[in-house]
């Protein structure tokens, strides 16, 4: 089969050691993001199977109607960004295993966040690189209150290494996240204001979705202390459009470190939040590591094997295989 990857935008698939998963197919990698329809449909024209890396391409019924060879989607985890009707309409099989692999680089890089920011890290090196010797005084971590806002599987890990730094711990979200936070002994803030006022590192980790959609404004960010760091692994869209970098401008909070953007890929350098001196901002690199790339290649590439064999696996839209059987 005709295999088209997409996305690949570090080129490092075929390094993976599950890529001779698919020996035996055409394989065509894309390195760079694309979102012109008519360029997608001229590169997959020919494309038996697409395989996608989380939500850095949409399939939708456009696109999908000018593929017409195209029987199969590939990928792991969630799939909100593919048009499932349509897929069934086109007779396109998606399939995508939604098990987890345990979020350890993503928890691992939040933290590596707030450490280089606290501590002026990045500014210190850059410093020091143009002959400038200690320019700046950071702050430390212990006895700081560390503010976990959404306290699931992610914000979890993070609050049980801020209690190994010494910190101390402050956790806000929804019933289930105060129940769980109270189960495991730790401390919930009085209302989501207080979180805001108390907390001198504040990490979100909230589930993007329409109840959670711009749940973050000008209000809640003025409260922030100007000592203060906001922290976003999660979703750019939980705070709503250009209200973290007014509060930025404003000084409250002091400063921030954002591995999300409303737009992503980011290429653009004159973009606000990156003229702001007081964010960190890095390219959404909570999840890129070579482990978690295996997993979640491996879960695609294999899920092509068994759609090769006759007998596809993780399949999120069967009628298309009801189809194939009337």
């Amino acid at each position: 089969m005709q295999v088209a990857i997409l996305d690949d935008y570090q080129d490092v698939v075929r390094t993976l050691d599950c890529f001779s998963t698919l020996q035996g197919h055409d394989i065509t990698v894309w390195n760079d993001a694309v979102a012109d329809i008519d360029v997608l449909a001229g590169r997959l024209a020919n494309a038996d199977v697409l395989v996608l890396l989380r939500e850095r391409t949409r399939v939708d019924e456009a696109l999908l109607n000018r593929l017409p060879n195209l029987k199969l989607i590939s990928q792991n985890g969630h799939v909100p960004h593919i048009d499932l009707a349509a897929c069934t309409r086109h007779g396109v099989l998606v399939s995508s295993a939604l098990t987890q692999r345990p979020s350890y680089p993503t928890v691992e890089f939040t933290w590596g966040l707030i450490l280089a920011a606290m501590r002026n890290i990045p500014l210190e090196s850059a410093a020091l690189r143009q002959g400038v010797w200690q320019s700046t005084v950071g702050l430390g971590l212990r006895g700081r209150t560390l503010g976990i806002y959404g306290f699931g599987r992610l914000g979890s890990m993070v609050a049980r290494i801020g209690v190994a730094f010494g910190m101390e711990l402050l956790v806000w979200g929804r019933q289930g996240s105060l129940d769980r936070a109270k189960a495991e002994g730790l401390p919930v803030a009085t209302s989501k204001e207080a979180l805001f006022e108390q907390s001198d590192v504040l990490s979100l980790h909230l589930r993007l979705n329409a109840e959670t959609a711009g749940l973050i404004g000008a209000d809640e960010l003025a409260r922030m202390k100007p000592t203060a760091l906001l922290v976003n692994t999660s979703r750019a869209e939980l705070i709503k459009p250009g209200a973290l970098v007014a509060a930025l401008r404003d000084g409250r909070p002091g400063k921030t470190a954002v591995d999300v953007f409303e737009q992503e890929p980011l290429t653009d350098p004159s973009d606000p939040l990156l003229l702001q001196p007081n964010a960190l901002c890095t390219p959404h690199l909570g999840y890129v590591e070579r482990d978690n790339y295996e997993f979640a290649y491996g879960n695609a590439f294999d899920q092509i094997v068994a759609f090769a064999k006759g007998a596809p696996i993780n399949v999120h839209n069967p009628d298309v295989l009801n189809q194939e059987h009337q």
